[in-house]
């Protein structure tokens, strides 16, 4: 199964709601990037053991470790979690900044230092959730 498979499939096991909101996301986020690279993470780590949510990843960016390692990354990320959704915004050194300048004007939402959660679409402003997007498409280069 390719990766776009492996994506389709993930959403269509969603229940109906969440199903509807991370398709309306999938489209949105690969209208802001679309020739990006599409990553599927199944959440299972070496041992075949389920450490996180499988995720959706959007892009590339190489992430750079204290020791001097590398590891080739997704830059924007989305995900199902029990109440709701995720969404990643990866590659951003401070980490206030997303909840201070987009944190109030997203409505119904969570956010830290690179995630947003939020239960619905209908909940949040769309429109701020883009723009933080595209912030992080700039900022993670």
């Amino acid at each position: 199964m390719n990766t776009q498979e492996q994506i389709k499939k993930y959403i269509t096991s969603q229940p109906e709601s969440k199903r509807s909101d991370m398709q309306a996301l999938h489209r949105i986020i690969l209208q802001l990037m679309p020739t990006c690279k599409l990553w599927f993470l199944d959440g299972k780590n070496s041992e075949n053991k389920i450490v996180s949510n499988p995720n959706i990843g959007y892009g590339f960016h190489i992430i750079k470790y204290a020791d001097g390692k590398t590891r080739e990354f997704y830059q924007i990320g989305m995900s199902a979690n029990t109440t709701g959704i995720s969404v990643y915004i990866l590659g951003i050194k401070d980490k206030k900044y997303l909840a201070r300048t987009y944190g109030k004007k997203l409505g119904k939402a969570s956010v830290t230092g690179y995630c947003i959660k939020f239960k619905t679409l209908k909940d949040i402003n769309i429109d701020v959730l883009e723009a933080t997007i595209r912030y992080g498409l700039e900022t993670s280069h």
